[in-house]
């Protein structure tokens, strides 16, 4: 049935929910096999969806390797609270049949004492390789990588390579099985090759000799977005993570790298609107919680503000002799604080993307020295035709002196847009020189530093112009 066009559009997950609660309610038993065919990730958008207390059911409903895969795409929070809840022996079956790095991620995201518990209730293999996985930092390539990869010895034949690579597809999933790795007897990388080039390689042959050995790696400690831009720049599906011997430590998926970019993208976003990154998604995020994230950046922004409030008021003389000039304050800080935006956009963007580099600062001055002066001298422009126009149309009388104030407004737009575009250029490499995150050059705190000198601009340039006319 084709829906109506002012009819929202229904997720999968709100169409399947009502049959899963009736199989739950009605017969349990059956829910695995009716939903064998759905992908585990809208298995989750239905337990997120339903009555939390009913979601333990309809994760035992199912088979423990198809429940942990649900399990790995649930929100941080139900999937805590889920886990949380169980005894530490149900908690540990299903952690345990989670994904190397999605288990570790589980466990960091839990209660300290709780994730220990369960921890010492999974099977000896799995808790060790899970306790490797939880020594790295969660934003490095450690904390991204998991140890289910495929590797080869480099002493093993095409043949004999592919009678491994079958064996392990059949003994179970493998998050890396479209890249092969090639070993030596010390674990050390040797080359890599995916696995349409191992089908096609000759038989006999030894996979050394066929693998290629230029080899793009990272170490377990370099930051997220050096993975994020290792895999951009080299158009990779995998990244092979390495020990400072250059022995393979674990792999970080394409899929996993997404979510970096994804996270990093929305903290950017976060921290450039005025606030402090949310660690949750935003209907998750407690009441208070949030309040807390907002207050901090509104404060300061609050009392930057008070210096523009003030420097109007050290200029009050001047505005009560020349009402008029009050009429384009909002006009001159406003086009310096857009033109600073625009400015910290830009280069904040280049810097997330590694297109700038601290050494680069001069010649971002130099490049935006010259476009705020353009950019300024044409905004000025048009703000002192707009006084001549009105003049000539008789929209507002300014009076015989309304030339002088022309002149005043367009210099005074000029010298705002020129330091706005300067101010938002340089802040992000001032921000990221004393270790700050350039992204907390926020377009609302660049508005707020320019209006300050705005204000002060203004009134300075009135001050030195218009004496002796309107002033």
């Amino acid at each position: 049935m084709q829906q109506a066009p002012d009819e929202p559009e229904r997720s999968l997950a709100a169409l399947l929910a009502p049959d899963i609660l009736d199989l739950l309610e009605t017969d349990p038993r059956s829910i695995a096999a009716e939903t064998e065919e759905l992908h585990a990730a809208d298995l989750a958008d239905v337990a997120e969806l339903i009555d939390r207390a009913l979601v333990p059911q309809l994760l035992a409903a199912l088979p423990a390797p198809r429940a942990a895969a649900v399990l790995e795409y649930l929100g941080e929070e139900l999937r805590t609270e889920l886990l949380e809840t169980m005894a530490p022996e149900q908690a540990a079956a299903l952690i345990a049949a989670m994904t190397p790095d999605e288990r570790a991620d589980a466990l960091e995201e839990m209660d300290e004492d709780v994730a220990d518990e369960i921890l010492e209730a999974i099977p000896e293999r799995e808790r060790a390789e899970t306790e490797r996985l939880l020594q790295y930092e969660a934003d490095t390539a450690g904390g991204l990588m998991t140890t289910e990869f495929v590797s080869v010895p480099e002493s093993q034949t095409v043949d004999e390579a592919l009678a491994t690579v079958r064996a392990i597809a059949r003994a179970g999933r493998r998050e890396a099985m479209q890249t092969i790795y090639v070993v030596d007897a010390q674990g050390v990388l040797t080359g890599v090759m995916s696995l349409r080039e191992l089908l096609a390689a000759p038989e006999g042959t030894r996979v050394a000799d066929n693998a290629w050995t230029e080899i793009v790696t990272v170490p377990a400690d370099a930051h997220r977005e050096t993975v994020v831009q290792l895999t951009s720049n080299y158009d990779l599906v995998a990244v092979p993570v390495v020990d400072a011997d250059r022995r393979l430590l674990g792999v970080i998926t394409v899929d996993d790298v997404i979510d970096v970019i994804q996270e990093e993208q929305t903290e950017d976003v976060q921290k450039f609107g005025g606030l402090e990154a949310l660690e949750e998604p935003y209907l998750q995020v407690g009441f208070v919680e949030l309040l807390k994230k907002r207050v901090p950046w509104l404060i300061v922004l609050f009392v930057g503000q008070m210096f523009t409030a003030a420097a109007m008021g050290f200029f009050e003389d001047s505005i009560s002799a020349a009402t008029v000039l009050a009429l384009f304050v909002p006009l001159i800080i406003s086009s310096g604080g857009n033109s600073g935006s625009q400015a910290t956009s830009l280069i904040i963007r280049a810097m997330a993307l590694q297109e700038l580099r601290a050494r680069d600062w001069t010649r971002v001055l130099l490049r935006e020295a010259g476009m705020g002066l353009v950019l300024g001298a044409l905004l000025g422009i048009v703000g002192a035709l707009r006084i001549v126009v009105w003049q000539w149309a008789g929209f507002y009388p300014f009076g015989e002196h309304y030339g002088v104030l022309a002149t005043t407004i367009g210099a005074t737009v000029l010298g705002v847009v020129l330091f706005g575009t300067l101010t938002g250029a340089m802040l992000p490499f001032v921000l990221r020189k004393v270790g700050f995150d350039p992204a907390s050059a926020s377009a609302p705190l660049v508005a707020t530093l320019v209006d300050v000198t705005g204000v002060v601009l203004y009134f300075s340039m009135a001050l030195l112009l218009l004496r002796g006319t309107l002033l």
